[in-house]
């Protein structure tokens, strides 16, 4: 088995870089920042203010995570819901954000993701597991691209998936969010130290897939 981190900024690609290579190399994709979404969500639709680290911790007993893999594809349940694309809309990507920099929420969720890379080959992507989640990773990647090219991305992803997005207040709140990662006390949005940076700004998908592949391969000689 080997384990694959991805971490990097929102709308730098890398949900759909690791689910492609994922399913190429034929190990288990999981999406870390779905779990964190969900939380977001939860509180949200609670009416509670994802900042409030007491009030979210309050809650974390009610609420079950659950990732299935279901034909290949990974699923984020919240109490046996399927939650689908109701956590991709920018202001659940804001209140990710917010609770992912709660100690509480970060231990709450810790388990889930290391339980799967005990039983599984993985590609992780999120914002600390090279650091945190998966430090004995044996491949660590850290990718990014330019603010505009990301608002870009992440505008047609909405759109594509029929939520309306207007592409400044994206950037806008990209920016914002970019700051709260990299500034929070509790592991940070940063690259671990023997993480591979990787620009992406330039490339189409399949170029970025191909040279993620190359990296993998590189340093993971039983990879096909």
């Amino acid at each position: 088995m080997y384990q694959i981190a991805i971490d990097g900024p929102s709308g730098a690609g890398k949900s759909s870089l690791a689910k492609a290579a994922a399913a190429r190399l034929g190990i288990v994709y999981v999406d870390t920042g779905a779990l964190y979404r969900t939380v977001g969500y939860y509180v949200t639709t609670k009416g509670i203010d994802p900042k409030n680290a007491e009030a979210v911790s309050a809650v974390l007993p009610e609420i079950h995570v659950e990732l299935k893999f279901e034909n290949g594809t990974q699923y984020v349940y919240l109490n046996g819901e399927n939650l689908g694309d109701k956590i991709r809309r920018p202001e659940i990507s804001m209140a990710a954000s917010a609770v992912s920099a709660i100690p509480a929420v970060r231990a709450f969720l810790l388990e889930t993701q290391k339980s799967i890379a005990r039983t599984h080959s993985v590609i992780m992507d999120g914002r600390d597991i090279g650091t945190v989640i998966l430090p004995e990773a044996d491949v660590k990647i850290f990718l990014f691209a330019s603010d505009e090219a990301r608002a870009k991305r992440r505008t047609k992803e909405l759109a594509e998936k029929g939520i309306a997005a207007d592409y400044n207040d994206v950037l806008r709140e990209m920016r914002e969010r970019d700051a709260q990662d990299r500034n929070r006390d509790v592991a940070p949005a940063i690259p671990a130290e023997d993480a591979v940076m990787f620009d992406n700004s330039e490339l189409t998908v399949e170029e970025s897939i191909e040279r993620l592949l190359e990296i993998v391969r590189e340093r993971v000689p039983s990879a096909r």
